[in-house]
């Protein structure tokens, strides 16, 4: 489902008037130069994971650097003709800190908007960190990453079109009862989902919205969307054959050995067919909703 939000900033043309202070005609009013107000619109290139829109009290952050005779200038921390201006949601509108205008009718600019809003210190390498607890709806939402860009963009009364992509990638675990097991007694027992020896930290360059993951690997427990059904936004990275998807079902723990890689932008979805075999569970793996990688593995 595609979306489209806009960022509003409005300005009004003042005219200043002055009058004869010695009874003589009074001057017709004098227009200062119109500033033209920017306007933005994004659309998020999927649907977002963590919700169908935006909610009240979202905050984005927008950089504008003008170009000169058609060169791009260069993003940096502060010194852009606008830098880092944060436009919070509330009302079904979005309101910038500061109402932004373009510098003259003939600018041409880039514009970059990343969420959630932050204060940088580094362009090229912003920290960012998923909660490794994401079992609640809450932590889940404080854990996404969002970053579009719109390059030689004309100045005009039209809204500058930002696509925004997802930075990080959105793993699915779909539970299915195999052997010995039904959708209803899963549905009934105690169960716990992560996503094990991933690194949840990640550092993020403005400037094209290259994610890397940084820091040391944990284990991120995933949020339940529904009876048998499993997410949790992870930091794009591969990770090495080891212990990646941990479920523990009734206070009895089962892992799935496997190498993966997740891809920023993209929606893994796993389907974890669980079986008891010989009182324990086995566990195999169906293909990729998204990427139809067929995988294959067995838990003890």
């Amino acid at each position: 489902m595609k979306k489209f939000l806009s960022f509003c900033a409005i300005a009004s043309v003042a005219f200043m008037a002055s009058c004869s202070q010695n009874g003589g005609e009074e001057p017709a009013p004098q227009p200062n130069p119109e500033k033209l107000p920017i306007t933005i619109s994004t659309q998020l290139s999927a649907t977002r994971a963590t919700d169908a829109a935006f909610e009240s009290g979202d905050e984005v952050g927008i950089y504008v650097v003008n170009q000169t005779n058609g060169v791009s200038g260069t993003l940096s921390t502060s010194g852009n003709y606008v830098d880092n201006m944060r436009f919070t949601y509330t009302s079904d509108k979005w309101t910038p800190d500061t109402e932004i205008y373009w510098v003259d009718k003939n600018a041409t600019a880039d514009f970059y908007c990343y969420y959630p809003y932050a204060n940088p210190t580094s362009i090229t390498s912003h920290t960012f960190a998923t909660k490794t607890d994401q079992s609640t709806l809450n932590n889940y939402k404080a854990s996404e990453l969002i970053w579009g860009k719109a390059t030689a963009v004309v100045a005009s009364e039209n809204a500058v079109p930002i696509t925004m992509n997802h930075s990080l990638s959105n793993a699915i675990v779909v539970i299915a009862p195999g052997k010995g097991f039904t959708a209803e007694t899963l549905a009934a027992a105690n169960i716990e989902v992560k996503i094990a020896n991933v690194k949840p930290n990640a550092s993020i360059n403005l400037t094209n919205g290259v994610v890397t993951a940084t820091g040391t690997t944990s284990a991120i427990t995933m949020y339940k969307d529904s009876d048998l059904n499993y997410r949790a936004l992870i930091v794009p990275q591969t990770v090495a054959e080891s212990s990646l998807v941990v479920l523990t079902i009734d206070g009895i723990t089962y892992t799935l050995t496997k190498g993966f890689t997740f891809k920023a932008n993209t929606r893994h979805t796993f389907t974890v067919t669980v079986s008891k075999i010989n009182n324990g569970i086995n566990i195999g793996i169906g293909d990729w909703v998204i990427d139809e990688t067929d995988n294959g593995g067995s838990a003890e």
